[in-house]
């Protein structure tokens, strides 16, 4: 048997965490949540995920401090980074893709739904 897939959601906003959580789970993930960057990066060196829901504006370390942080101490990593906000301002999406997102969403049109759908798609190139 295959093992699961391993997503990781980084989501300040609790209500939102958890329906991404039920909608991945149910789908067969395996799912970790953080509620900040600094949470994020204490998982993902216990967990390699094969996939990272990344919000950009959270409290503490966000989003982009995450990327940043993440592909400094995470060179070799293979997971895929999906950037979901409701931002594109500033240059922020420019941003999120140098830092090497895979792919930049804005939240107000991906329900749980479509972000499985999502999901799917990007590991499935793996």
């Amino acid at each position: 048997m295959r093992k699961p897939q391993k997503v990781l959601v980084v989501e300040d906003e609790t209500s939102l965490n958890e329906a991404y959580q039920i909608t991945l789970k149910k789908e067969g993930y395996e799912v970790y949540a953080a509620f900040d960057g600094h949470q994020a990066l204490e998982i993902v060196t216990k967990v390699e995920p094969d996939l990272i829901l990344l919000d950009v504006r959270m409290p503490g370390k966000d989003g982009i401090e995450f990327l940043r942080d993440y592909r400094d101490k995470f060179k070799d990593s293979s997971a895929k980074i999906v950037v979901f906000s409701n931002l594109d301002q500033d240059g922020q999406v420019d941003q999120a893709y140098d830092l090497g997102a895979d792919k930049y969403i804005l939240k107000a049109l991906a329900a749980p739904k479509d972000l499985v759908k999502l999901v799917k798609s990007i590991l499935a190139q793996n």
